[in-house]
């Protein structure tokens, strides 16, 4: 998966879970039972189990496709010869529309911020860039300093799979970047390894993932907003807005990093749902 595939350690360890979920089922469950000897019935009742574990069916649906593709790998390793997914179908879930904000929501979150607390700048330009530039928060904690080209007016920034792509970046994203680069990392011990990496902690060191939560929280609720709003959303709210002013599909999958077009589609549906609401409320038969 690392190797070959160029996945990401969240990936990686996603699947490694579902497959340690099935061998923990088999351990309990029987005696002696080696790769080879896994059936079909001992996947179907697995399947049975995880049904009964009270998981979403998101993740239900994850998990046999790790598995899944755990037996791929098996079979092209030839490990083994029989595959007892072969007959398993694989959910077929409608796509999860995210929430999003809109234009004054995310205005409401950033304004949020109190620029006289410790971390006050580097927050703003931190929501300013998740939004400015549509990034993943694993982007967000990994960008680098030297990956700046505000000359240009663009950012370097590297995505799922190394993959690297260059994304534009708006005149007020720079600007609280560059403030928070003046007045508020120079206060700070900075860890040699962590020298190049943009937005870091207290101590100087990287920000974790959680620490990204915590900040989007934090300032949404501060906005007294009461959607369910994460990192993420800041991206959908990006690619949306987009969408809705009228920019190619293709252009935005670019700038998302997406691998295929059918995940920048959604944003196509998205932003039908804004048509329908809109239609809903304002038609006057529907009034």
């Amino acid at each position: 998966m690392q190797l070959e595939r160029s996945m990401s350690p969240n990936t990686v360890a996603a699947y490694m879970y579902d497959v340690g979920l099935l061998m923990n089922f088999i351990g309990d469950n029987y005696e002696n039972i080696g790769l080879k000897e896994i059936t079909n019935e001992v996947i179907r009742e697995f399947i049975s189990e995880i049904d009964n574990m009270d998981l979403g069916v998101y993740t239900q649906a994850r998990i046999i496709s790790g598995i899944k593709s755990f037996f791929g790998f098996l079979i092209l390793e030839k490990i083994v010869i029989i595959d007892p997914t072969e007959l398993i179908e694989s959910p077929k879930l409608g796509r999860k529309l995210p929430d999003i904000l809109t234009i004054n929501e995310i205005e409401q979150v950033i304004m949020s911020v109190d620029l006289s607390d410790n971390e006050g700048e580097r927050n703003r330009a931190i929501l300013e860039t998740l939004y400015s530039c549509g990034l993943r928060v694993s982007e967000l904690i990994n960008l680098q300093i030297s990956n700046l080209h505000f000359n240009e007016g663009i950012i370097l920034v590297t995505g799922k799979g190394n993959k690297q792509r260059l994304v534009p970046i708006g005149a007020q994203a720079k600007r609280n970047i560059l403030i928070y680069l003046e007045h508020d990392r120079p206060k700070h011990k900075i860890e040699r390894k962590d020298n190049d990496i943009l937005f870091l902690n207290r101590r100087g060191n990287k920000l974790t993932r959680q620490m990204i939560f915590y900040i989007v929280k934090t300032h949404v609720q501060k906005a007294g907003i009461r959607k369910n709003i994460s990192p993420h959303s800041f991206r959908h709210s990006y690619a949306t807005h987009l969408v809705q002013n009228g920019a190619d599909l293709r252009v935005i999958q670019e700038l998302l990093g997406h691998a295929s077009i059918n995940t920048t589609e959604i944003y196509t549906h998205l932003d039908r749902e804004d048509l329908r609401r809109v239609i809903m409320e304002f038609h006057p038969r529907n009034r």
